[in-house]
């Protein structure tokens, strides 16, 4: 389950390709790719963000993101995770992040790879200043954010049995 935080961009065709490479047992990949928005903001004010500057707290981030990966494969038995995140300068339209999920089956990708954005929202320690014509602004943590991971919590995982959320 590699999780790997970096600057550089990355090619996400060529990492889930790489993610499936010598597994026959793969019958689903679930992608999401998040880029910088060039809009309002997260706050839905000022002028629209023109990029945008990720810090992390090197070994805590790639833990939390390692434990989230690994209570996403607890839930749904899942074959293989990967998540690229960036961190430093990015402008408008640039890469953020990859989650890639592989399964036997299609349901539990998507839902793996949800669960796992969702808790890296949340839970992974990134911090995000934008930056506009108006200046710069921390991006506030959001209140959609806490309900999409509330939502899990609610969910019976597929033992009939509440999961662990990390």
């Amino acid at each position: 389950m590699p999780v790997r935080v970096q600057a550089e961009d990355f090619d996400s065709g060529a990492e889930i390709a790489a993610l499936r490479r010598g597994q026959p047992q793969v019958g689903a990949v679930a992608s999401f790719v998040g880029t910088v928005r060039q809009g309002a903001g997260a706050a839905g004010q000022g002028d629209p963000v023109k990029a945008m500057t990720l810090e992390h707290y090197p070994g805590m981030t790639e833990q939390a993101l390692s434990d989230i990966c690994a209570a996403a494969a607890a839930r749904w038995g899942i074959i293989d995770t990967l998540v690229i995140h960036r961190v430093g300068h990015l402008l408008a339209g640039e890469q953020i992040v990859l989650v890639a999920v592989t399964a036997s089956h299609r349901g539990e990708a998507f839902a793996a790879c949800e669960f796992i954005i969702d808790y890296l929202k949340t839970r992974a320690p990134f911090w995000k200043k934008e930056h506009s014509a108006q200046g710069e602004r921390w991006v506030e943590a959001r209140a959609s954010d806490d309900d999409a991971v509330a939502r899990w919590r609610a969910d019976e995982g597929p033992s009939g049995q509440t999961p662990k959320a990390p």
